[in-house]
């Protein structure tokens, strides 16, 4: 008799979700058609614009030098055991020996060479590695979609931590890296010391914040395209990928004073073939796991948040507070800064990381 009660008791939240749930999904693809129609028309202008550069991007041949820096690191590749037998992930690493391991996790349009100043600040008191996360660079990058869920990318993580001999890191990221890096400190957090987290929010406050705050879904609008199947590949590429180029290189939004060389540094395995699918597939598994539940955050945690992000809304620095037991969030708010901040303000961030690091080196 109990599990009759029981299960009547649960038979309408059970209802409750699959309906929400499919009330979710059915926004989120609507979105994502308005979004390849707006999105569509802009590359559409572009090839207008540019004639001469075609519908397709053009396949770089070599790799642009700055990405073969030899005052960067020791570039390597770390096999994975955990989360999918014989995937290889492309590393740089410097600093061996030096100190605890400083872990990098890039986001998106990026990939390890965002991390270049950083990797020259750090290496003199820490083992610094910068990933390649899956999908990226010269890393595998598996086709299906399925192999981009979280978990496996979390996997990733624990297996390069361990993998490099450590049993645990500080953890530094940006962007997608940095909605990883919150999980991770969530599930495993006896592997992370101390975290640096730059322009991103813990899925669950992403949730709850957007719901609340329209804006921010319009800020995000460009993840909605890219929950469809092979168009955003084909918009992203098209005029020589030149969506990519004015996300990075923009007078107002994008990185400041970023030389072609180091867009090169960014676009070069982007534009070989399949180079734009992995890193998309992220985006398509992002929703998979709503709606989610607030999470109690307690990993001692430096956040950076740019005043003037065009993706991300200040008022997240807020709801990020208020989900961290009490005294383990240092957050600043740089006032001059967009979304790019390990580039565009690195002396800025840097300054906040030794304060923030600096009993672990006493």
């Amino acid at each position: 008799m109990p599990e009759l009660v029981v299960t009547a008791l649960l038979a309408p939240s059970r209802l409750s979700l699959k309906l929400l749930r499919a009330f979710m999904w059915s926004l989120v693809y609507s979105a994502a058609l308005v979004a390849g129609a707006i999105y569509g028309c802009i590359a559409l202008t572009h090839v207008l614009c540019r004639p001469r550069r075609g519908c397709c991007g053009r396949p770089r041949r070599e790799a642009p030098a700055c990405l073969k820096d030899p005052t960067l690191g020791k570039h390597d590749f770390l096999s994975l055991r955990v989360s999918s037998s014989g995937l290889r992930l492309h590393y740089v690493s410097a600093g061996h020996g030096k100190g605890p391991l400083m872990l990098f996790l890039h986001g998106f349009p990026e990939n390890w060479f965002s991390w270049r100043h950083q990797l020259r600040e750090f290496k003199s008191h820490f083992h610094v590695v910068a990933v390649d996360l899956r999908g990226y660079g010269p890393s595998d990058a598996p086709r299906d979609v399925d192999c981009y869920t979280i978990d496996l990318l979390m996997a990733d993580i624990q297996d390069v931590i361990l993998g490099l001999g450590y049993s645990k890191c500080i953890l530094v990221s940006h962007d997608w890296g940095a909605l990883l890096a919150w999980n991770f400190s969530i599930y495993f957090p006896s592997l992370v010391e101390r975290m640096v987290v730059v322009s991103a929010a813990p899925m669950s406050v992403y949730q709850d914040y957007s719901i609340r705050h329209i804006g921010q879904f319009f800020r995000s609008n460009y993840m909605f395209l890219f929950q469809l199947p092979w168009l955003p590949e084909k918009l992203v590429s098209m005029s020589d990928f030149q969506i990519l180029k004015t996300t990075l290189t923009h007078y107002k939004t994008g990185i400041p004073h970023l030389t072609p060389s180091e867009l090169e540094a960014f676009l070069y395995n982007f534009s070989q073939p399949g180079g734009l699918t992995g890193p998309i597939n992220y985006y398509r598994n992002l929703f998979r796991n709503f709606p989610l539940e607030p999470q109690e955050l307690a990993t001692p945690t430096l956040l950076l948040w740019g005043e003037k992000d065009p993706y991300m809304e200040v008022g997240l620095v807020g709801a990020i507070s208020r989900r961290f037991v009490p005294g383990r969030l240092e957050a600043h708010i740089l006032p001059d800064a967009g979304h790019w901040i390990p580039q565009s303000h690195p002396q800025e961030m840097h300054q906040y990381m030794w304060a923030f690091l600096q009993d672990l080196l006493d």
